[in-house]
């Protein structure tokens, strides 16, 4: 039976406080890892600063360049895009796979399911467009996302036979109940994490049937949603800070490899 959102954030974040993010060990391992990063804004850092390309805002404070730089891996290929699509993917990325790579991140699905018309609905609009909006959103994550996350999990496992795959999944965006000044209603928040609900659910079961690992990120930045006191996910551009790459999805992508 699944845990409910509190007591699965409150298991993983106990999990994750007990996860070093590196060790002499783990550097060790590290030496022989060519680990090459795919995927769209929420890998490329998109909202962190530090850009090292602008055009895909690939920024030093993500979490693919953070876990390079704290283990030292042999190699290290920062391919994710911000605006990427699984077609992006597909057509621009996984080209740096080889038989070579032992590890590869991978956050991709949003960008496909309408995350920005969908988000300024929500934004801007009514109760009822921003309704509409994630419905639509969640007819896709349905009927086709599917299929096309198989297709491209398919591609990555053939172009990287032994690589450790690891799924990186979404952060629930906001604080659920009570006011939120400047943010969204108590109804389309709740809404919207819903959503992402579906979403993550959706990549999780078909990165399990693909034979990768999921590191869930709704659980990693608990208690840090937009509209918190100490919010890791920017309430303007709506992706996470440099903190939230920090202190959320590199221990939540750290775990993840260590555990696997």
């Amino acid at each position: 039976m699944p845990l409910s959102r509190t007591a699965g954030a409150a298991l993983l974040t106990l999990a994750l406080a007990s996860v070093p993010v590196s060790t002499a060990a783990a550097g060790t391992a590290a030496a022989d890892v060519n680990y090459v990063a795919l995927g769209d804004s929420y890998a490329s850092g998109t909202g962190a600063g530090d850009y090292s390309d602008v055009a895909c805002t690939r920024s030093r404070n993500a979490y693919p360049a953070l876990w390079a730089d704290a283990n030292d891996p042999a190699s290290f290929t920062f391919a994710a895009c911000g605006g990427a699509t699984i077609p992006d993917v597909l057509g621009d990325q996984v080209g740096e796979l080889d038989e070579d790579t032992t590890l590869v991140s991978l956050s991709i699905g949003g960008n496909d399911s309408g995350f920005a018309s969908t988000m300024l609905s929500c934004q801007y609009s009514t109760r009822s467009a921003c309704e509409r909006a994630l419905k639509t959103a969640g007819e896709y994550v349905v009927n086709e996302l599917p299929g096309e996350l198989d297709s491209l999990y398919a591609t990555v496992r053939a172009r990287a036979p032994h690589a450790e795959v690891v799924v990186i999944g979404y952060p629930y965006l906001y604080e659920e109940g009570g006011l939120c000044l400047g943010g969204l209603s108590s109804a389309k928040r709740t809404a919207v994490n819903e959503g992402s609900d579906l979403l993550n659910d959706t990549i999780a079961g078909r990165a399990e049937a693909a034979g990768f690992a999921f590191a869930d990120g709704r659980p990693a930045f608990a208690g840090h949603e937009i509209c918190t006191r100490d919010a890791w996910i920017s309430g303007s551009n709506i992706h996470p800070t440099a903190e939230g790459h920090r202190s959320a999805y590199l221990p939540a992508f750290t775990a993840a490899v260590t555990g696997s």
